[in-house]
C-alpha cells in the first residue's frame, strides 16, 4: 500500500485511512516484537508451573497438623469472596473455569480468582491488580487502569481495554472514544458523578490489539469481582469484547445490542445492556442510531427501577 503513496495527498489519505480503522498512533514509544510476546508469556507460564510444582511438594512434605493455606469468607450475601461467574441461562456454574486457548493458563486463573476473592474493597482489588504477575500485558502497559467515576452509581458501564490516552493518564475512557461516551451518558442524564467505568482488562494490549482468549480468561475473576464490589443497579457492556465474555456469549455485538440480559452475582440479577462501543461509532456513525436506542432502553430501565 505504501507503494501507491506518490504525493502529500495520498498520505494524508492514508494516514486517515488508518485513523478508521482505529489506529492511534503510527508507532509507540518501544516497538513491539508479537513473537517475542508469545515466547515471554509461554516462559512466564512454565516458570509458575515450575514454582507451583515445587509449593506442591513442599506441603506434601509439611506435617498434617501444619496449616496450609487459609480461605477468606464472605461475611455477608452481598459480599461474597467468590463472584459467580455469568447468568445461569448460559448453563455455566459458578466458580468454572472458562475455556482457554493454552490449557497451562488454567492455574494462572486459579491464582487470579483466588486474589480476587480475597479483595474487599475496590482499594484492596486494585492492589490484587497490581500485584498480580500473570498477564504479560501488564510489562508492556504504562499504568493500571482500574476505573473512574462513583463507585456508588447506579449504572457500570465496561469497555473492552484501555487504549492509548488511557495507557497514558491511567484513567478509562478519556480519549476520543470516552469523550463521545460522556456525550452519550449526558444524553441521558448520567455522568462520571453518578456512574461508575471500567474495562474487563486494566492493561493496554500493544497496538490495541483485542486482547487473546488466555489475557481475558485469566483476568475474567479481577471484573468479576469489580462488578460484585460496585454492585450496581444496571451494567451496560460497550463492545462485543466485553458482552462476549461477560455474557458467556459467542454471538456478535449486533445480535447481542438492544437485549436485556441477566448477570448473576452474589446471589442478586442485574440487568444488563449491551451496546455498540464508542470507538466502533467513531468509525461507523451511521451506527449511533442503534445505540441511542440502547441508551434510550438503559434510561426506561434505570427509572423503573428507581
Amino acid at each position: 500500500m505504501l507503494n501507491t503513496v506518490t504525493s502529500a495527498h495520498d498520505l494524508a489519505a492514508l494516514i486517515e485511512w488508518y485513523g478508521a480503522m482505529g489506529a492511534d498512533c503510527a508507532l509507540d514509544d518501544l516497538p513491539q516484537d508479537r513473537f517475542e510476546e508469545s515466547q515471554r508469556q509461554a516462559r512466564e507460564r512454565a516458570s509458575a508451573r515450575t514454582a507451583r510444582a515445587a509449593a506442591s511438594d513442599n506441603r506434601a512434605n509439611a506435617s498434617p497438623s501444619q496449616p496450609v493455606g487459609s480461605t477468606l469468607t464472605s461475611k455477608s450475601s452481598s459480599n461474597q469472596s467468590r463472584p459467580s461467574l455469568n447468568a445461569p441461562q448460559h448453563g455455566q456454574q459458578e466458580g468454572q473455569a472458562p475455556a482457554f486457548l493454552n490449557p497451562g493458563s488454567a492455574s494462572v486463573v486459579e491464582d487470579a480468582r483466588q486474589m480476587a476473592a480475597q479483595a474487599q474493597t475496590l482499594a484492596d482489588l486494585r492492589q490484587a491488580l497490581a500485584t498480580f504477575e500473570g498477564c504479560s500485558l501488564k510489562l508492556s502497559a504504562k499504568s493500571l487502569v482500574f476505573g473512574d467515576g462513583n463507585p456508588d452509581g447506579e449504572v457500570m458501564f465496561i469497555g473492552e481495554a484501555p487504549g492509548r490516552d488511557e495507557d497514558l493518564q491511567g484513567i478509562p475512557f478519556v480519549g476520543r472514544a470516552g469523550q463521545l461516551l460522556d456525550k452519550m451518558m449526558t444524553a441521558i442524564k448520567l455522568d462520571r458523578s453518578n456512574s461508575y467505568i471500567t474495562n474487563i482488562l486494566p492493561w493496554r494490549p500493544p497496538g490495541n490489539r483485542k486482547p487473546s482468549i488466555d489475557e481475558q480468561a485469566m483476568l475474567q475473576p479481577f471484573i468479576h469481582r469489580h462488578i460484585e464490589l460496585v454492585n450496581p443497579k444496571l451494567l451496560v457492556f460497550l463492545g462485543g469484547t466485553a458482552a462476549q465474555q461477560l455474557l458467556d456469549s459467542k454471538e456478535g455485538i449486533m445480535r447481542l445490542r438492544g437485549r436485556w440480559r441477566t448477570y448473576t452475582v452474589s446471589g442478586r440479577e442485574i440487568p444488563a445492556m449491551s451496546t455498540l462501543h464508542p470507538a466502533f461509532l467513531l468509525r461507523t456513525p451511521a451506527q449511533k442510531r442503534a445505540a441511542w436506542q440502547d441508551l434510550l432502553e438503559v434510561a426506561a430501565k434505570l427509572d423503573s427501577l428507581r
